[in-house]
């Protein structure tokens, strides 16, 4: 038996709970793993919030889509995108539906190798903040000695998307309450306050014009400073902006109708990113944690928008 968090109902956080069930033998092409921590993301409370439906046939629901952990037992040919997966091999898996868990059957196709260097509670909260930066700055094509502006940079994605773009040379402008400044000054981005007057305070920074932006909030400040400041509109992107990104013609990325889900392009940057993590490149700042028995907490803590750095939570 293995304790997972499901979602009994459609609503808020006060849905959430923790069960037993039973966790079947890895068939072919499987892994079983021993859960040691699991990234919470925006999206996994949208799925019981009932943004994507209301359908009681579909509950409970299981959470989760990353999680770190040990391999327990593997299926036939179980063999992921480095290669053969063996028992007591350190894993990170994304995606993995259902990885608010103790402990996981998952694709060996979903699983790659934890870097040494990376904590539990680091590799679990990687996967997918780090696959959805890749995406951006491969969508707004992002090169060397450009300038980007992000919005939303002390989150989770922003984070990674920020040490991503500097590492590709660019200059990055990172926009984030005074709080967070240091913190981004630090990964090496320009810190430039949100709020009014963004548009005139990211010209100041930037006297030689902006190439790309990147809106990871949803704001509209967000999408309009971007189409203000951005001459071409195929070089801006949302992943949370969509209804006005859609009036405004930039490109919409995620799971959303009509964005682009960048299947191929996520599941490239896990060994991107994994290689980066262990190359020093790349740091997974974890803003909290928590068991799961307190998921619900987890909840509250990331809808408030103003985590910075990932929550994961601990079996």
């Amino acid at each position: 038996m293995s304790e997972v968090v499901v979602a009994g109902a459609y609503g808020g956080p006060e849905v959430l709970s923790v069960i037993d069930v039973t966790v079947p033998e890895p068939g072919p092409g499987q892994v079983r793993i021993a859960v040691r921590a699991a990234g919470v993301n925006p999206f996994d409370q949208k799925v019981y919030s009932g943004a994507f439906g209301t359908d009681p046939a579909n509950l409970p629901l299981r959470l989760g889509a990353e999680a770190a952990g040990v391999v327990t037992a593997v299926g036939a040919d179980a063999t992921g995108p480095a290669g053969r997966v063996e028992v007591g091999d350190e894993v990170i898996a994304y995606r993995a539906s259902g990885a608010y868990a103790a402990e996981l059957v998952v694709p060996a196709a979903s699983v790659v190798p934890k870097p040494a260097g990376l904590s539990w509670e680091q590799a679990g909260g990687l996967m997918a903040a780090g696959a959805t930066a890749v995406h951006v700055l491969e969508a707004i094509g992002l090169s060397k000695d450009e300038s980007v502006l992000i919005h939303g940079a002390a989150g989770g994605v922003g984070l990674t998307a920020v040490q991503l773009a500097v590492a590709r040379g660019a200059t990055v402008l990172a926009t984030a309450s005074p709080a967070r400044h240091d913190l981004l000054r630090d990964l090496g981005a320009i810190p430039i306050a949100y709020g009014p007057g963004l548009a005139d305070r990211v010209r100041a920074a930037a006297p030689e014009g902006v190439h790309a932006a990147a809106d990871l909030v949803g704001t509209d400040e967000a999408v309009d400073v971007s189409v203000e400041l951005v001459a071409d509109r195929s070089r801006i992107a949302t992943i949370a902006g969509f209804a006005r990104g859609a009036q405004a013609g930039i490109k919409l990325l995620g799971g959303a109708p009509g964005a682009d889900p960048g299947t191929d392009v996520r599941a490239a940057a896990r060994l991107q990113l994994t290689e980066a993590a262990e190359a020093g490149r790349l740091r997974v700042l974890v803003a909290d944690t928590y068991p799961l028995s307190e998921a619900a907490a987890a909840h509250r803590q990331i809808m408030t928008g103003h985590t910075s750095g990932k929550i994961v939570l601990v079996p």
